[in-house]
């Protein structure tokens, strides 16, 4: 049976080891440069925390490679940033609703047609629809519109749409219209009149 802990039997669970003591002189064996070598990344502070992606101050990879469109771009929907998901719908699937019906998105997902009301509905022209029905959701493709309008319903927008900035382009300015009625000619400048004849000119005469 072992004895009872008591602070005269206590001792650690794994043995002390002593932290090493650098740079307390060239008699420690520590000491000048405290096992970091001479300069370099290495003998720096830091140098274990290095961030990823860091290839020692050179053109890192990322930076080397190609810029190209694709996934996840600016402009790629929904991965790109500042975008968002559109739930689609087809006028179709709208048939399924009785005349009158006001068609929401808390009503599409109670139908089933739809798995969240926190993103954004479009409704799309895939399908045909011949009932009567006042469609709101964020988004309308124009052939939707056209197709719920032709059967008597109305449409009515969540968010208004948002116009596209284009940058304007400088025209150029016509050419402006000469008022002179006659070009000079080469040789003679316009509104000059002709000057004496020459002695020559005279003596033939």
């Amino acid at each position: 049976m072992p004895e009872d802990l008591n602070l005269s039997n206590l001792s650690p669970a794994q043995p002390r080891k002593d932290r090493k003591r650098v740079g307390r002189g060239l008699g420690s064996g520590k000491g000048r440069y405290s096992g970091r070598g001479i300069k370099g990344q290495k003998a720096r502070s830091g140098s274990a925390k290095m961030r990823p992606g860091f290839e020692g101050g050179q053109m890192p990879l990322y930076m080397r490679l190609g810029k190209l469109r694709g996934n996840f771009s600016k402009d790629a929907m929904p991965i790109g940033p500042f975008r968002t998901y559109s739930q689609p719908v087809n006028v179709g699937a709208l048939e399924a609703f009785d005349a009158g019906t006001e068609v929401t998105p808390e009503l599409l997902k109670q139908s089933g047609l739809i798995r969240s009301t926190r993103k954004d509905v479009k409704i799309l022209g895939d399908g045909e629809l011949s009932t009567k029905l006042t469609v709101v959701a964020h988004r309308v493709s124009a052939g939707a519109r056209e197709k719920i309008e032709a059967a008597g319903g109305t449409v009515k927008l969540l968010r208004e749409p948002v116009e596209k900035k284009t940058r304007a382009r400088k025209q150029v300015s016509p050419a402006k219209e000469t008022t002179e009625e006659t070009a000079a000619e080469p040789g003679e400048a316009a509104g000059d009149e002709p000057g004496p004849e020459s002695p020559a000119e005279e003596n033939e005469g």
